[in-house]
């Protein structure tokens, strides 16, 4: 596909060049071609989270507090509940005494053993004394962080195990949560291709949406056997990192890219719409212009789109179609006169 130079008629004139001026406007051409793409098969999917989980109370305690219900949005390390935390606090309070008292006395014995007024047992045993300190004190300000249950990582709640007041014992479920930071496609694919994507491992997944989004698959997981009632294998499409505003529970398409084909394409760009018709201003062997239906396929990631009827190779087209239109209605007045 190339951009060609055209002899141009305007008002009269004759202008040999890449564009032409209508009313200030600039339009330029485009001759249809044929470029490589990808031949690919198309399938229904559903958006999934790659992480589902459930928090668990990691300490005994009455509940006072609840900051988050289902279908919230919750960030990384957000306080989800809060358990009451004064036998907590206590412990840790007299555990960081304990080992303070621990520290002061190493640091003592340790002085006096350079100045060898105590023995090395009993720098020893201040030493000992000083990590069984430090141990008690760290479990402790654990236990005490346990009251203040965190997401593990940001997603939504879906469902909530517990009420406020309830006295909660350790492993008692708290919140079930899925992840949007991963998300997934999943496919059930026929066995006549299975093979082809096992080999290949490329894939894209569709969104609907205007434009629609396409977005190339991480990653995929194939399913090492097929299931005995479909005869199809589950595959995981794996998608990119990043805020795309897909959610779990979305219906989406995946093409499994399974050859490698030419398709005759044109700039996307170039596309014009009238209601729910696609069409493009083609530039005729005297130099005019007309509007021509065609059939839209599949939009490619480096701004081309695939025709799949309404031109031919070689043809002319214009890349602008609003500079076309003005160019269209001198075109028809010129006609009149």
């Amino acid at each position: 596909m190339s951009i060609g130079r055209g002899l141009i008629r305007v008002s009269g004139l004759f202008l040999l060049g890449l564009s032409f001026n209508v009313a200030a406007m600039e339009i330029q051409t485009v001759e249809v071609g044929y470029v490589q793409s990808d031949q690919e098969r198309v399938l229904d999917g559903l958006i999934e989270a790659v992480h589902q989980a459930t928090v668990s109370a990691q300490t005994s305690g009455r509940v006072i507090k609840i900051n988050y219900d289902v279908d919230d949005f919750v960030e990384k390390g957000a306080i989800l509940l809060q358990f009451r935390d004064k036998e907590q606090r206590a412990r840790y309070e007299g555990a960081q005494a304990n080992y303070e008292q621990a520290e002061a006395e190493y640091k003592r014995t340790r002085d006096l053993l350079k100045q060898n007024l105590v023995s090395q047992s009993a720098m020893d045993k201040a030493e000992a004394r000083l990590k069984a300190t430090r141990a008690e004190r760290d479990q402790a300000k654990e236990n005490l962080e346990h009251t203040r249950v965190r997401a593990p990582y940001s997603g939504i709640v879906v469902k909530r195990h517990i009420e406020v007041g309830e006295t909660a014992r350790v492993g008692r479920k708290l919140f079930t949560g899925i992840s949007l930071e991963q998300l997934r496609a999943t496919v059930n694919v026929p066995e006549d291709i299975i093979n082809t994507i096992r080999e290949k491992k490329q894939a894209r997944i569709i969104i609907d949406r205007d434009p629609p989004l396409s977005l190339p698959a991480k990653s995929l997981t194939i399913s090492p056997y097929a299931d005995p009632a479909s005869h199809t294998f589950v595959v995981r499409v794996n998608l990119p990192k990043g805020d795309y505003r897909i959610y779990p529970g979305m219906f989406s398409k995946v093409a499994f890219i399974i050859a490698k084909t030419r398709q005759l394409s044109i700039p996307r760009k170039a596309l014009a719409h009238r209601s729910e018709v696609q069409g493009v201003y083609v530039i005729g062997d005297e130099n005019d212009i007309s509007f021509r239906q065609v059939r839209v396929g599949r939009h490619m990631e480096n701004g081309m789109v695939a025709i799949l009827a309404g031109l031919s190779e070689g043809e002319t087209i214009a890349l602008d179609p609003i500079a076309a239109v003005v160019k269209l209605k001198e075109q028809e007045m010129e006609s009149e006169e």
